[in-house]
């Protein structure tokens, strides 16, 4: 067995490994959602074309959603490296999947030029987004905690899912720059290329920091002790399937509020609502700032009330929120709707903060990265892959309170799982320091 870096003890500098964990998962959320405002803007007009402009945003959100597929694959084979071999190569490994990828959507002739060749290569380059993501976050977020002082986890924990807001700004913001600057038709030409090929420079930077950290004090103590399991995927499965099932359906309400805040929203937004896709944009970047802030103050709250104690009140006000669906989305007011907007995204930063690390810490080490990454992004299966597709489903048959309905119905089962956990403050007891 290859030696623990004995030589090597020194500690990980704490400002290393939280900008380490946040720009890791900031450059991934970048690509993802790149793709996501993509979907609702341009694939529809150039990879799906169609009499029916519904038929082709569909056809082209059903593409968003094969990357949720792909995620707990990665977690799966990105876990299995993360638990064998350590937490820093496989995070490296992660990122360039990630990154090439999104790359390469860049790149792609549309249909004009390929025909139906088009879509199916972007269908392949999203399943290798959502590959590389199912081994991003449950690494970055292990970076992180297993790096933490006592009584901090859930603080450092909450680094990597600042990734998300901060990545979604910077997309949002990119389209909006583009929107402003650009002609339709040049942003339909080329423009809509800029934010993937940007991406090259974001993994050069997450690159060149992640290779800078050394290994977590928790993978080295597993290390150590010979802890090492031959197949974390199968004792995950054996040996911790009642937490497996319990964080799934924990995260799932986190999933489905995110989606729908963003990409339904900004789909519903720009089309029922008659909003334009500047006016939206800014009206979802303003939002995200409220999303971004609400991750750290959750953090805290989490570090001293208990993780999930913080969850189960957030779960419960998300059962209420979604039945403000029809009465405040619905009006197509400025001022309503963004008031809706701030409190939906302001709802999934208090479910956000504390959600890594709750997940982390329902397994022991040995399979944590595994354990928690295929947790994650199942419930991105069963909680976001199909979202935006469903409720534009429901909303344009039923109306938007099916929208809600369907939100609140989220909430109450992750409500249901996070009273059935036990807590696991024993079994995960943090390492010595």
């Amino acid at each position: 067995m290859t030696a623990v870096p004995a030589a090597s003890p020194a500690q990980n500098r704490p400002a290393t490994v939280l900008f380490a964990s946040l720009i890791g998962t900031t450059i991934e959320f970048f690509d993802f959602y790149i793709y996501a405002t993509a979907a609702v803007l341009v694939f529809p007009k150039l990879f799906f074309p169609a009499a029916d402009p519904a038929a082709a945003t569909l056809s082209s959100l059903a593409t968003f959603a094969i990357a949720f597929f792909a995620r707990p694959v990665g977690s799966a084979l990105f876990g299995h490296f993360g638990d064998r071999i350590g937490r820093k190569a496989t995070l490296v490994a992660a990122l360039l999947t990630m990154g090439v990828s999104t790359v390469v959507i860049g790149l792609l002739p549309t249909y004009a030029t390929l025909g139906t060749l088009a879509p199916l290569l972007l269908a392949l380059c999203r399943f290798g987004q959502g590959l590389g993501l199912g081994g991003e976050w449950g690494g970055a977020v292990l970076l992180a905690m297993e790096n933490a002082p006592p009584g901090k986890r859930a603080w450092y924990g909450m680094y990597p899912q600042l990734g998300a807001p901060i990545g979604f700004f910077l997309s949002g913001s990119i389209f909006l720059l583009l929107s402003q600057l650009l002609t339709d038709a040049q942003f339909f030409a080329w423009g809509w290329r800029v934010p993937f090929l940007s991406s090259t420079l974001l993994v050069l930077v997450g690159l060149y920091v992640r290779l800078k950290i050394t290994e977590t004090p928790a993978f080295r103590a597993v290390l150590e002790r010979n802890g090492r399991v031959r197949v974390p995927v199968l004792v995950v499965l054996r040996e911790h399937s009642r937490a497996l099932v319990l964080g799934t359906v924990i995260a799932i309400a986190t999933f489905v509020i995110f989606y729908l805040m963003t990409v339904f929203a900004l789909n519903w937004g720009t089309t029922a609502l008659h909003f334009t896709r500047k006016t939206f944009l800014k009206l979802q970047l303003v939002s995200v700032v409220f999303f971004a802030l609400t991750i750290p103050f959750a953090a805290l709250l989490a570090d001293r009330y208990g993780r999930r104690g913080v969850m189960i009140m957030v779960s419960g006000a998300i059962a209420l929120f979604g039945l403000l669906f029809k009465p405040m989305f619905g009006t197509g007011d400025f001022g309503v709707v963004a008031m809706f907007m701030v409190l939906g995204l302001s709802l999934v930063g208090f479910t956000y903060g504390p959600l890594g690390t709750l997940l982390a810490e329902l397994f022991p080490a040995q399979v944590r990265y595994t354990g928690a990454s295929l947790a994650f992004n199942l419930a991105g299966i069963f909680g976001a892959s199909l979202a935006p597709y469903a409720a534009t489903w429901l909303a344009t048959n039923h109306g938007l309170h099916a929208v809600g309905y369907y939100l609140s119905g989220s909430a109450i089962l992750s409500l249901a799982a996070l009273l059935l956990t036990e807590r696991r403050a024993a079994a995960v007891a943090e390492p010595a320091r």
